[in-house]
């Protein structure tokens, strides 16, 4: 949605639009300019898929990028997703090949998942014609050792971690996302926003995000989404 603001104001506050939100698909179209942004919900990128055994998560299978081919412009980004377990884990099983798995390092398999995208990129992907970005790992903060402060999480912070470099390093999704895109062969363009958002543990709803009672994964709006939206819209026009 954040993507879609940018857009908005690109264009003009006032532009009549057309929205349309359909089975995981989100579009919403600038009539006078002729644009369209769609908004399609893939958390893992590769396929989530439903067999006698439940849901299973195919770490090699992407058909939903059919949904994806030839577009002008596509921004990807995955991980939040991959670490969940218990209940709001979505799937029942992961597959690679014809062997499943109830579970595995989720690193190792968001590695797996994410160089089958890389593939599809390869693959897929004329780019004399489309224009790829991949968004960078988003940070949570619910570990305030993370910040040397390991009695607390982001609930109650009001100001930014202040520092030449943050305590707790570079996260490992963040190496294996570096690893995939340092292998494609066709561009994709990194929209690292990493390390600055690590610093922003003021910036999530905490308590006040509803359903969750300490939430430190999903950002405020307006905030630090904009930022990102400021990145990408410097990407698009240096």
């Amino acid at each position: 949605m954040a993507i879609f603001n940018m857009y908005a104001s690109c264009l003009g506050p006032n532009s009549k639009t057309t929205v349309i939100r359909k089975d995981g698909l989100s579009s919403v179209t600038f009539e006078e300019y002729g644009v369209k942004i769609l908004l399609y919900r893939a958390p893992f990128l590769v396929d989530l898929v439903n067999d006698k055994d439940g849901t299973i998560l195919k770490l090699d299978s992407i058909y939903g990028g059919r949904a994806w081919a030839g577009m002008d412009m596509l921004i990807f980004n995955t991980w939040h997703w991959w670490t969940h377990t218990g209940r709001t884990q979505p799937w029942s099983y992961m597959q690679e090949g014809n062997k499943k798995y109830k579970d595995m390092n989720r690193l190792i398999a968001f590695y797996k998942g994410l160089t089958t995208w890389a593939r599809w990129v390869d693959r897929t992907v004329d780019p004399s014609k489309t224009k790829v970005f991949f968004q960078g790992i988003s940070p949570t903060h619910y570990e305030g050792k993370d910040w040397n402060q390991p009695t607390k999480s982001c609930t109650g912070e009001t100001q930014p971690f202040f520092g030449t470099s943050y305590p707790a390093g570079t996260p490992m999704a963040w190496v294996v996302v570096n690893r995939v895109l340092s292998r494609i062969k066709k561009p994709v363009d990194l929209l690292d926003v990493t390390t600055l958002s690590q610093y922003r543990k003021d910036a999530h709803p905490s308590a006040y995000s509803g359903d969750h009672k300490a939430d430190c994964s999903h950002w405020c709006l307006p905030g630090l989404p904009d930022a990102w939206n400021q990145l990408l819209y410097a990407a698009l026009f240096a």
